[in-house]
């Protein structure tokens, strides 16, 4: 008798793969929201491993805020590079000048709502039907209740009282004319997983995520990086520390935390040791309200 068995890293990965190619089975022309970050980079690899030996059948999709960690976007480039994927780059300038949108204003205006408006335009423009994406459901409580297969209206809303059952593995990608369908093929992983799937692969990953002296700016309990995009005041505290970053977003509303992890062990004991999440430690503009994500995704993000 076989005494094979699958640990519990295969198991997801076999589900995520599953899901991958369910969606290059039931849609017509997905594509693949990259960023840079480690949940992004965990897609691609499973997206290689999804329809190897062949290259990822679908393009890979950034909508760039112009306020990117450049450690991010040079590491997108060569991703591409190496991968051989096709790579949509869509500017959220671009559209704050066609539409006359209105940036936010304040010490960190974020253009992090505003991408929502990107993302819609590239799906018209290119006519996806399917955009996966790197969410997990242990990062905030609105991504908690989202379905893998997100249904979303002619807008880019997402309406939580119109998800779809989903059992077993069992996924419905069936879409009225002008409806797409976000899908979130780690959406049963959380960050520990991610950590221990990266340093089983492998996977190279961008250098902020592990430590590094940076200038920040010290606002109660963030630490944000000093740089272009945010206003420096009078009195504020400006320190050299040695931090990681466990969330790759934009320089204004992703703040760094304290670390001296320099290998992918280091950072999986840190996480061990905390009972914050990611973004709950990280992420300033989840801050806004109680439901600022649920917010956004009802306007069309991610």
């Amino acid at each position: 008798m076989s005494q094979y068995k699958l640990d519990y890293l295969d198991l997801l990965e076999a589900e995520s793969i599953h899901i991958m190619r369910e969606v290059a089975g039931q849609f017509e022309r997905p594509a693949l929201l990259f960023s840079g970050g480690k949940d992004s980079i965990t897609l691609v690899q499973l997206a290689l491993k999804a329809f190897k030996p062949g290259k990822i059948p679908f393009p890979l999709v950034h909508i760039d805020t112009g306020h990117n960690f450049p450690e991010a976007i040079k590491y997108r480039d060569e991703v591409v590079e190496r991968t051989g994927a096709k790579l949509i780059v869509r500017n959220v300038a671009d559209t704050i000048k066609a539409k006359g949108l209105k940036e936010q204003s304040g010490k960190f205006a974020s253009r992090n709502a505003l991408q929502s408006y990107t993302l819609l335009d590239t799906i018209e423009e290119f006519g996806f039907d399917a955009c996966i994406g790197g969410a997990r459901r242990d990062e905030e409580k609105a991504r908690a209740k989202e379905r893998i297969f997100s249904v979303r209206d002619e807008f880019g809303a997402w309406d939580p009282k119109r998800q779809r059952p989903e059992l077993w593995n069992l996924y419905n990608g069936k879409i009225a004319k002008g409806e797409n369908v976000r899908v979130f093929p780690i959406s049963n992983w959380v960050e520990l997983d991610v950590w221990n799937y990266i340093k089983r692969e492998k996977i190279e990953l961008p250098s902020i995520y592990f430590t590094h002296e940076r200038e920040v700016l010290i606002h109660g309990e963030y630490l944000v990086a000093v740089s272009p995009f945010i206003r420096i005041d009078e009195g504020d505290i400006i320190e050299t520390r040695r931090v990681r970053y466990r969330t790759v977003g934009d320089m204004t509303c992703t703040a760094a935390v304290e670390s001296t992890a320099s290998t992918i062990d280091d950072i999986v004991a840190e996480i061990h040791k905390t009972n914050i999440s990611e973004r709950g430690e990280t992420r300033i503009d989840d801050q806004i309200s109680e439901a600022a994500m649920e917010d956004r995704k009802k306007n069309g993000y991610f």
